[in-house]
């Protein structure tokens, strides 16, 4: 029974050294980063490739400029 108990203390020393480990976190952190970055372009790029969706926006944009340069008219 007591190598039984050395080899579970053992084993739960390792994974909490582990678990505190903290190396490579700030490398996951700006995965993600750029990772929300490529989707936003994505997006972006689909949006104003012609479709439906893009001309909208972009008519939206032109309404609220000339609305601006107009006085709010």
């Amino acid at each position: 029974m007591n190598f039984i108990q050395k080899i579970y203390v053992k084993a739960m020393n390792g994974f909490e050294t582990l678990k505190k480990d903290e190396r490579g976190s700030q490398t996951l952190e700006w995965i993600g980063i750029a990772a929300v970055i490529v989707i936003i372009v994505g997006v972006v790029s689909q949006a104003f490739s012609g479709g439906d969706f893009g001309t909208k926006l972009v008519q939206k944009f032109s309404d609220l400029i000339s609305k601006i340069g107009s006085g709010g008219s």
